[in-house]
């Protein structure tokens, strides 16, 4: 079987849905896979194997993305009349998913499978494909499966009017990467090396620094919390968010640490004591998984994905949206009631690895490339 996947990003650029992608076509050897991204920063090489798959760049820079559609297209065909490909794979609903339709509407007979992976609410998506409201839908529209992962994601291919084929199949975690024990000893060493004492309590969040994900809240919760923040993640609020954190006298508080590499993230989240994201929309909301894999008990919003695998009270806490002082309660409930923290760090890494292991979620997709 050959697949060609239509993704705008992917390594070393990367997110859940790129982190998907390689996972699952990492397990994947007894299928060819090629992929069609943007060259993001222009300095990639326009042709290169990684892990299973041969990845081929176009375009310089970001603004290439906005050709993609054609672009990609255009490769695409290409690539088809020398490889025969039996499936089409589009990573979102965006540049790449229109050059997918555009693929599909030329080559029908060749499987077109579209994954939601978008983070970004209902209300926010409609109002920046106003322009494209018609096309938009027919991204949707045309794909012969539509892989949402999460009930939130499935809610809305069927708002745009999706009547075909459709299964939920969520992001996975790597759950080797949490297997291993890591001893108080070496907790505390790593805790060191960041400037943390033994006796402060740590709240870390691991999150792209984008308003979607509500880390204002999370930094304005701090002042009313006794403890260390760890915020792993980079993006475009960076410097807005410090700016925020010295503004209203927690700067201190907080260690902004930057993109941290998936190999090491497991050692952050075992040197905290809580994980908290109080997102405003999300798609699935992988972050809390590895949170939980890592035996940390989480707080989340009920918003998007997330409650397909949170339960409040139960595996986890929900805080209100936009509720800096309610982030503030429900993280001091969990520094300070122990029984109630290792009830939920016991659920949440029950439900993670019941559910979310990558090799589960390959094989659900390798049902899906393979439907007639």
């Amino acid at each position: 079987m050959k697949i060609l996947i239509f993704s705008l990003a992917y390594l070393p650029f990367i997110g859940g849905a790129e982190l998907a992608v390689k996972e699952i076509t990492d397990r994947l050897r007894d299928i060819d896979f090629d992929l069609l991204t943007v060259n993001l920063d222009g300095k990639q090489q326009p042709v290169e194997e990684i892990g299973n798959i041969t990845v081929y760049r176009l375009g310089l820079g970001k603004k290439a993305k906005y050709f993609f559609p054609y672009s990609a297209y255009n490769k695409a065909v290409e690539l088809h009349q020398k490889n025969n490909y039996d499936v089409t794979w589009a990573i979102m609903a965006n540049q790449g998913g229109i050059a997918a339709y555009r693929f599909k509407k030329h080559f029908p007979d060749v499987k077109y499978i579209l994954t939601l992976q978008e983070g970004d609410s209902l209300k926010r998506i409609w109002s920046r494909t106003f322009f494209m409201r018609s096309l938009y839908k027919k991204i949707y529209g045309s794909a012969d499966f539509i892989q949402p992962i999460s009930s939130f994601l499935k809610y809305r291919a069927e708002k745009y009017g999706y009547q075909g084929n459709i299964k939920i199949v969520p992001n996975g975690v790597d759950l080797a990467k949490f297997q291993d024990e890591f001893s108080d000893v070496e907790r505390n060493e790593f805790r060191s090396k960041l400037g943390i004492l033994a006796t402060d309590k740590v709240v870390i969040t691991t999150s792209r620094l984008v308003y979607k994900n509500g880390i204002d809240n999370l930094i304005r919760a701090m002042r009313n919390v006794s403890a260390k923040l760890l915020i792993c993640g980079d993006g475009g609020l960076e410097i807005k968010l410090k700016s925020l954190a010295q503004e209203i006298g927690v700067k201190d508080k907080i260690l902004f640490l930057g993109h941290i590499d998936q190999t090491d993230l497991p050692k952050y989240l075992r040197s905290a004591d809580v994980y908290a994201r109080p997102s405003r929309s999300e798609g699935l909301g992988s972050a809390f998984l590895e949170a939980m894999a890592a035996g940390l008990p989480v707080i989340g919003t009920k918003v998007g994905g997330i409650p397909d695998f949170l339960i409040d009270g139960s595996n986890g806490l929900f805080c209100e949206v936009d509720n800096p002082s309610d982030l503030a309660n429900k993280i001091n409930l969990l520094l300070t009631d122990s029984a109630l923290r290792q009830r939920l760090i016991e659920a949440g890494r029950a439900i993670v690895f019941k559910n979310y292991d990558w090799q589960q979620i390959t094989d659900q997709m390798k049902e899906i490339f393979e439907k007639k």
